[in-house]
């Protein structure tokens, strides 16, 4: 096994270790209970099933993936529809997006940034004259997208209909997709996006929220506000692990999507670095993994892909936490409280050191 391969699957482990660290001190409440250890329970869970997960994904060749990418697709449209239908899909929040059986609840959108972007990246695996062309180099490759981000939108979910975009974009510009189609495809899809935020009054209050926390603080939403007042407690140094006070019923969600607002209180400036560092690193180092690889293979787009959605998510999440972009529920992967998303990023990173396996040449 090669250096960088020790060191990414390193990197990988620290943060883990480091997410149930922060998990554990973010679950305090101000009147301990059992629930403090159920939620690390249960995150630890889910992070033993995504580590057998990721292991098994990095050993299988691939080109496994490339071959199961349209049946993977396949089933998460079918789970995607499925979570619509009454009784089977589990509606929490106002939003329908988990199928739930029993103690056992999966999210499909989740799995999408898995299979869309495998799926999107075996489209674009042909000639780029192929690609260059109107129809064949168009309408297969965007089908995918005009079939998933619908449905992920009628759970609602905007903000991951947006990332799976993000995603499915990223695998097209990798794979050599025209420019001229973006151009296009964003003078019909900007259109329709202020379309439907118009349409959504719960969309333009969050706009307005968001607006509202760099003009008026006191008019902003109460999560932005207790978001920017836990980083801001932390100072430089923090106030200690643990020793954190805004998590005790005042920061919502402080174990999930602003976990990192949690790290910024207890480990200050430093600790919130220290993270970007350790994302930055990740990214870097598996930009070196890639080096090897054919630019215009599967390969190296779903690898590209699959690791720059990762980052771009963690870099979203801190974005939210620190009211840089309009509030949306984002878990930090590896960081936050255990589930799909857990899952499904050590799966991603899995498949990743599976396609840079393949053709490295110090592996076993």
């Amino acid at each position: 096994m090669s250096t960088e391969r020790h060191l990414f699957i390193c990197l990988i482990c620290v943060l883990l270790g480091f997410g149930v660290l922060m998990v554990h001190s973010a679950s305090i409440t101000s009147k301990p209970t059992d629930w403090e250890e159920v939620y690390l329970r249960r995150h630890l869970m889910w992070l033993a099933v995504g580590v057998v997960s990721a292991a098994v994904a990095a050993r299988m060749p691939s080109r496994f993936w490339r071959q199961a990418a349209p049946w993977l697709f396949v089933a998460t449209v079918i789970l995607l529809a499925a979570v619509l239908v009454p009784g089977i899909g589990r509606q929490v929040k106002g939003a329908q997006r988990w199928i739930r059986y029993g103690s056992f609840s999966i999210q499909p959108s989740e799995l999408a940034k898995i299979t869309l972007t495998l799926f999107m990246c075996y489209l674009v695996d042909r000639p780029r004259p192929v690609l260059q062309t109107w129809v064949r180099g168009t309408v297969p490759v965007v089908l995918p997208l005009v079939v998933v981000v619908p449905l992920v939108l009628l759970q609602p979910d905007l903000g991951t209909c947006l990332f799976l975009a993000t995603a499915g974009a990223t695998a097209l510009f990798v794979g050599g997709w025209p420019v001229r189609n973006f151009v296009l495809g964003g003078a019909a899809v900007v259109p329709a996006l202020i379309a439907v935020v118009q349409q959504k009054p719960y969309m333009m209050q969050r706009i307005t929220g968001f607006v509202a926390t760099w003009t008026d603080l006191n008019a902003a939403p109460y999560q932005l506000k207790q978001s920017l007042v836990t980083l801001g407690t932390g100072g430089l140094w923090g106030s200690g692990l643990g020793k954190g006070w805004q998590k005790l019923s005042f920061l919502p969600e402080a174990n999930t999507d602003f976990v990192f607002a949690v790290i910024g209180e207890e480990l200050g400036l430093l600790g919130t670095l220290s993270v970007v560092g350790l994302w930055l690193g990740l990214f870097f180092v598996g930009l070196r993994m890639l080096r090897p690889l054919d630019r215009a293979s599967f390969e190296y787009v779903a690898g590209f892909t699959l690791l720059t959605q990762l980052v771009l998510q963690a870099a979203l999440n801190v974005a939210v936490v620190t009211a840089m972009v309009p509030p949306k529920g984002i878990s930090h992967p590896l960081l936050s409280c255990g589930g799909s998303n857990l899952v499904v990023s050590l799966t991603a990173l899995g498949i990743f050191l599976s396609l840079t396996r393949q053709r490295d040449p110090n592996a076993p």
